[in-house]
């Protein structure tokens, strides 16, 4: 059991958090940074939302106000589009990017946007995936049932898939927001590359996410070939 914890691969746990970490400061420093730049414009997130929901022929979703900091997200089931304290009543660059990459998605669902709905199809499954995938390779090694372990990796994998497909659902909605923004008259093209920093940096936590599962599944397969050849 202590093997588990203390063999060589756990440097792959240690290289995903140190990406997460840089991904995390990156996008909290660039999203400060603009945050103090004012929008010329003069709307607040939740107006340049309401906005772009309008002209995208978006009428039946909801905009909502939720405590927290970048908690920001849009909620397909109840057709809800939630903006944080930041990002609701700001009239910042940073502010109105996030409004706009969430109505990104809330766009990506009135098209059936293939990716977002695979997505969806994950969800549950990704949920078990990632609570008990590594439970169960840790109880096979523990009780010695290899094929415990085997079913473990790939319960694991499900919840790697689902990391792995919604980088290009985020992609394609901040792809979308700063076409948005500067076509609807809400920025102005050098705004627009402001925009784009905002949403680049935070494009990185996910990809910071992905790499991090891909590194922690490619540790186990490495764990349970290494007892599968013990054995």
């Amino acid at each position: 059991m202590f093997g588990f914890y203390y063999d060589p691969t756990y440097i792959l746990v240690i290289i995903g958090a140190v990406l997460c970490i840089l991904a995390s400061s990156r996008v909290n420093s660039t999203y400060a940074k603009y945050a103090k730049v004012r929008a010329r414009g003069g709307m607040t997130g939740a107006e340049a939302a309401q906005r772009i929901l309008s002209m995208s022929g978006i009428n039946d979703v909801r905009i909502e106000h939720v405590g927290g900091s970048l908690t920001d997200h849009y909620d397909p089931t109840k057709k809800v589009l939630r903006l944080s304290d930041s990002v609701y009543g700001s009239r910042s660059v940073a502010a109105i990017g996030v409004a706009a990459h969430e109505c990104g998605h809330a766009l990506q669902h009135k098209e059936g946007y293939f990716p977002l709905k695979f997505r969806a199809f994950l969800v549950p499954a990704a949920n078990i995936g990632s609570r008990l995938g590594l439970p169960l390779v840790i109880l096979s090694m523990v009780m010695g049932f290899g094929s415990l372990a085997r079913i473990g990796v790939w319960v694991f994998a499900i919840a790697v898939l689902f990391q792995v497909v919604t980088l290009p659902v985020e992609f394609n909605a901040s792809g979308r927001a700063l076409q948005m923004v500067e076509s609807y008259g809400i920025m102005n093209a050098d705004e627009v590359d402001d925009c784009k920093r905002v949403l680049g940096a935070a494009a990185l936590t996910y990809v910071a996410a992905a790499a991090s599962s891909v590194l922690q599944l490619l540790r186990l397969l490495i764990l349970t070939g290494n007892r599968r050849r013990d054995d």
